[in-house]
């Protein structure tokens, strides 16, 4: 009976918990596991660093940059693209999971944040 109990405050939480919260979920399995990101050419893997910094692949072209958070967007610089654009992710998304979001620089893309 405890154990429902519990079960049952955990998924109450959850639910209730606010969409900020939900964004934080999603962009911090973004920035610790990294993503693909998917467009209509190309497969572009992105590796995010804890210290605001990224690598990632396009094509034969490798290229860095710097990212940050601010609120539910990701915002980003690189060496391909030096100006800042931000891009808001969805809540309540985890490792594993795919997702479609208007990248300023790359129109619609698909998001898959790695396992």
């Amino acid at each position: 009976m405890r154990a429902r109990l519990i079960i049952f405050l955990l998924l109450a939480a959850i639910s209730a918990m606010p969409a900020a919260g939900q964004a934080e979920r999603t962009l911090n399995a973004v920035i610790t596991r990294g993503v693909v990101l998917t467009t209509p050419d190309y497969e572009i893997p992105i590796i995010y660093a804890p210290d605001g910094t990224y690598s990632g692949q396009l094509g034969e072209t490798a290229f860095q940059g710097r990212w940050r958070i601010e609120g539910a967007q990701l915002c980003a610089s690189s060496s391909m693209s030096p100006t800042e654009t931000c891009t808001e992710y969805p809540p309540g998304m985890g490792p594993g999971d795919a997702f479609e979001v208007n990248n300023p620089a790359l129109g619609r893309v698909t998001v898959t944040i790695n396992p």
